[in-house]
């Protein structure tokens, strides 16, 4: 009896204690709360003058308000003697759960420096290539430390436990028996983000290049940390590894600038005057919007026995109106064709003779054989 009493007693005390704990932990939660509703309006007001830190203010104010809470229960749990039943598996706990709320805020402030460089630099303007430059490097090296943070923050919550504290430790070192079996699996996601890396640092692509792959024109929708998505002309989505654009060949038609060279072929018959359909192709070049100015040339370019081949060359800022502008002269070009020289369209000639028919062969009857002797 006295045991059950004993048990009892001390079973009151450890409750009382809990409680005790409880509302400690209710206070401080408090507290953090409300540091974090005074600082959060004071950091947006010290960073409105940049859009960059803004934006990292932004993005860090829903994980701040669970890490601080989280950190203060953590250095408020170290003062609780170990002799408390159970406040060992709780300090555990906390732990994790402030090593998560900490990537989360690094997580989250990466993002914010990727949306204030991509403010910074917009991409809706005309001239939009050094903004397209520096969204892409942002964007892909954005995704790239977010995933090394994650992965620290995984090694970091498996080193607490202590029969995966190895396997953290290797995962964090990226060393051992353990890395090298997870490396050589997931090789391919790996080669995926050292060729982002590349990609970001090169820049063979951008955001919105117009690339040709595989006989597919289309632009870059979107950039991945392990694939890409071209926006095929049709709607249709194309998604290519990252590794792809390191190994094969591909055409870039806004590398360097976005203004582009297109060709209008047209087959015509020898008797059209070249140098009335070159006056022709200037005057539509000059009257189209889609024109740049640049380049307006009329060549032949290819005879054949019957018709020569006439090559249009014309200039436009970009591929989308080049593209409008070789449509354009076509059209207007068969038509003006059509009435003005309607003689000089392909033709087969042909040469027609009225040659005599040829007399009728005599025939003559055959002789019956001679009679033997």
């Amino acid at each position: 009896m006295q045991a059950w009493k004993t048990r009892f007693n001390v079973l009151d005390a450890d409750l009382l204690l809990w409680g005790q704990l409880l509302l400690g932990a209710l206070a401080v939660v408090a507290g953090a709360l409300l540091l974090h509703a005074i600082l959060r309006p004071i950091a947006l007001r010290l960073t409105r003058f940049s859009p960059l830190l803004t934006a990292v203010v932004k993005r860090c104010d829903n994980p701040a308000r669970w890490a601080l809470p989280l950190i203060g229960l953590l250095i408020a749990a170290q003062g609780v003697p170990d002799t408390v039943a159970g406040i060992g598996g709780v300090q555990h706990l906390l732990g994790v759960l402030t090593i998560l709320a900490l990537a989360a805020v690094g997580a989250g402030a990466i993002t914010g420096v990727a949306q204030g460089v991509a403010l910074m630099h917009p991409a809706d303007v005309e001239d939009n290539l050094a903004a397209r430059r520096i969204q892409t490097q942002t964007k892909v090296l954005a995704r790239v430390a977010k995933g090394a943070v994650m992965l620290t923050a995984l090694a970091f919550v498996l080193m607490t436990f202590p029969r995966a504290k190895q396997v953290g430790a290797s995962l964090l070192a990226s060393a051992g028996i353990a890395g090298l079996v997870f490396g050589l699996a997931a090789r391919t996601v790996f080669g995926n983000l050292l060729a982002g890396l590349q990609i970001a640092m090169a820049q063979p692509i951008r955001l919105d290049d117009v690339l040709i792959i595989e006989g597919e024109w289309g632009r870059v929708e979107e950039i991945t940390s392990t694939y890409v998505v071209l926006k095929v002309w049709d709607e249709r989505r194309l998604v290519i590894p990252l590794q792809w654009f390191i190994e094969h060949p591909f055409q870039n038609w806004t590398r360097t600038s976005a203004s582009i060279l297109g060709t209008v072929m047209l087959w015509v018959d020898f008797t059209l005057p070249v140098q009335d359909l070159r006056e022709k192709a200037m005057a539509m070049c000059k009257a189209s919007t889609h024109w740049d100015g640049r380049v307006c040339g009329v060549q032949v370019v290819e005879t054949t026995e019957r018709t020569m081949q006439i090559r249009v060359l014309v200039s436009a800022k970009d591929s989308g109106k080049a593209f409008d502008l070789r449509c354009e002269l076509r059209e207007g070009l068969i038509a003006w064709l059509q009435k003005t020289y309607p003689q000089s369209l392909p033709r087969v000639r042909a040469l027609v003779e009225d040659v005599p028919a040829p007399a009728a062969p005599v025939i003559k009857p055959s002789l019956p054989p001679s009679p033997a002797p």
